[in-house]
């Protein structure tokens, strides 16, 4: 299709652009105008990032093609307020403390304002549903709907203006006093530069190609009809590696691209720079790959058996680490055990879900520096592997932690950097990958996915004899940090109480799932809700108030913990105390409340669930005519 004319007016000015059939109005603000407050988080009109007003109306940028707002007019959120200044939103998400990362943050502001545009005086309830198209992954929403509300009480005068600036340090404390974070006026904005917002002169598109298949050899790739192709600079390959090509948090077992094998579905085999997006992601299709399919093992358990397909040469056993705890004498334990208990449990993977999703620019500066910009939670160990994967001094290496849009620990791998700075030095141009929210999701780590068989014993006052567990993490294709994760899974397996005698085993485990790597308070999560399902199963085994055998478990001052560390403090008798009195905690076993508890339904708490239809037992007519 030939290219498009169209004139538009954009906050405030009429421009007059010719344009590709394929181009949305995001690409068009951003690429072209370089208005990047509206971000890309989804791509499909989910979360919000790219809001804007065409004619008024709150719309999608990423939905709409650019051809359908010939004639129109676009305000982004860089139009809100005067150059400099605020406006009462943005004032008001200031104020509240709204923004976190601040991805999100222009999409909300935006929906915040056309939520006050249609109705001034909305409820708090209104403000919940009108912001309902819109994701944040940091704030937990109360500060949003916070600054909401704030904006609409000084808008309409319930409020003076004055409610907007900022408090007075009390004797020039920073304690109890609400200080507004130094970053927030840029993120309320939309100046804040992600990486994926970073341009430079002269700046290259990258496409990275990936591998269909779980577990393979690659028997040859040939890059030279895609190299041949217009517009595209420059491909690398694993051969492209001059130096040492691994990289991890704890072992570096994985090469920058996939060198000689791949082992796991969405493995990068050969990064694209061209002049455009359009042409890297032609030039994939020329990539000529030939693979010999091997088998692959997908369940950590059957990994660890003998005969199991082997991922790494230096470990034929797939194990990427076992970390063993002994405390007491566990089976002596058990024969002074009046009850015990064994359970197994399985926690699934689970996608961080950031809504900046991976990017980086990187270019090679005058003075020969190579120099990469990414949100990396993990900057300086990332720069001492890029030096050894370069084959550079240190100093010729630079890594710059751009702002993070997101993290929780799924930023902490270097996922994508070599490839970056190896285009970058092929090339001597700026070259900038944006992942995709499909590549984000299907190719980057995940929270470990755990497998613990939790044998427990208890005496019948409550008392916990022995605690034996065994949690077997699937660590995917490659280390990253994998050996962290279940070493804190073990330090942490029995849960802040006082077993005298303790087993426990973690093992990290490859196979050919996608890597796993940080997720907040990772690898304790895993085997903590084991512990804790277990006391709550134990307490309706004992007839015991599930808070009171947690009291009389829970470790104090004094105690030492199964790792041999001796405790100078320990707070969880307060908190159980605070829990229980926030709840209203109705105490007793967990087999006699009945059908009703009397402390739901309050201040603070949920109302009771009641079983729907498709889940309830049958009820006899005549007790159902009684209920009713």
């Amino acid at each position: 299709m030939p290219d498009l004319s169209l004139s538009v007016t954009v906050n405030g000015r009429t421009l007059h652009r010719t344009v590709p059939p394929h181009l949305r109005l995001l690409d068009l603000l951003r690429d072209d105008l370089h208005l990047t407050g509206s971000k890309e988080g989804c791509g499909a009109g989910e979360c919000g990032t790219c809001s804007v007003f065409v004619d008024g109306v709150l719309l999608k940028s990423c939905l709409v093609p650019a051809a359908k707002v010939d004639g129109a007019d676009v305000e982004t959120v860089e139009s809100l307020g005067p150059r400099g200044a605020l406006s009462v939103v943005q004032r008001a998400f200031h104020k509240a403390g709204a923004s976190q990362c601040g991805y999100c943050i222009p999409g909300m502001v935006m929906a915040a304002t056309a939520a006050l545009r249609s109705n001034p005086r909305l409820g708090d309830e209104e403000i919940k549903e009108r912001l309902g198209g819109n994701i944040c992954r940091c704030t937990g929403y109360q500060k949003i709907f916070d600054a909401v509300a704030l904006a609409r009480d000084v808008l309409c005068g319930v409020r003076p203006a004055s409610a907007l600036d900022e408090e007075e340090l009390k004797d020039g404390s920073f304690i109890g006093t609400s200080v507004r974070r130094l970053d927030a006026p840029s993120k309320v904005t939309g100046a804040l530069r992600y990486a994926g917002d970073m341009t430079l002169p002269g700046m290259l598109h990258v496409k990275v190609l990936r591998s269909p298949h779980a577990h393979a050899v690659i028997r040859s790739l040939d890059t030279s009809e895609a190299e041949a192709m217009d517009g595209v600079a420059a491909i690398v390959t694993a051969a492209d590696v001059p130096g040492k090509d691994g990289f991890g948090v704890f072992v570096r077992d994985q090469p920058v691209m996939a060198r000689g094998k791949v082992r796991y579905v969405g493995e990068a085999i050969a990064a694209v720079a061209a002049e455009d997006l359009v042409t890297a992601t032609r030039a994939l299709a020329k990539i000529k790959v030939a693979y010999e399919i091997l088998p692959g093992v997908f369940d950590p358990d059957a990994a660890l058996m003998p005969g199991a397909p082997v991922l790494h040469d230096y470990a034929a056993d797939n194990l990427v680490k076992h970390i063993p705890i002994r405390k007491g004498d566990v089976e002596a334990g058990f024969a002074a055990a009046d009850v015990i208990i064994e359970e197994c449990f399985e926690t699934q993977q689970v996608e961080h879900a950031y809504l900046e999703p991976e990017a980086g620019l990187a270019y090679v500066d005058p003075d020969g520096v190579v120099t990469v910009h990414s949100p990396s939670q993990n900057i300086t160990h990332h720069r001492h592997m890029l030096s050894d994967i370069l084959a550079l001094p240190i100093n010729k290496v630079r890594m710059i932690m751009s702002p993070v849009g997101g993290g929780f620990g799924g930023k902490e791998d270097m996922i994508y950097q070599g490839m970056l700075a190896l285009l970058a030095m092929k090339t001597g141009q700026p070259v900038r990958l944006v992942f995709t929210r499909e590549e984000s999701v299907s190719t980057t780590a995940k929270r470990h996915p755990a497998r613990i068989s939790y044998r427990m014993g208890l005496a019948r006052d409550g008392r916990i004899t022995a605690s034996e567990i065994r949690a077997v993490y699937d660590g995917g294709a490659y280390g990253m940090s994998t050996e962290g994760v279940i070493r804190k899974g073990a330090i942490l397996a029995g849960g802040p109480y006082a077993i005298p005698n303790v087993k426990i085993d973690t093992y990290g485990v490859y196979t050919n799932n996608t890597p796993s790597g940080a997720f907040r308070s990772f690898g304790s999560l895993q085997t903590q809700f084991a512990t804790e399902s277990m006391l709550d199963m134990a307490a309706e085994r004992l007839g015991l108030d599930p808070f009171e055998l947690r009291r009389r478990n829970a470790m104090r001052a004094g105690d030492t913990t199964h790792t041999q560390q001796r405790l100078d403090s320990a707070s969880l008798l307060d908190v159980l105390a605070g829990a229980e009195g926030a709840a209203r905690w109705e105490r007793g076993a967990p087999v006699v409340r009945g059908a009703v508890r009397g402390d739901l339904a309050g201040e603070g708490t949920r109302p009771p669930c009641r079983l729907g239809a498709r889940f309830a037992a049958p009820v006899p007519e005549a007790q159902a005519e009684e209920v009713a």
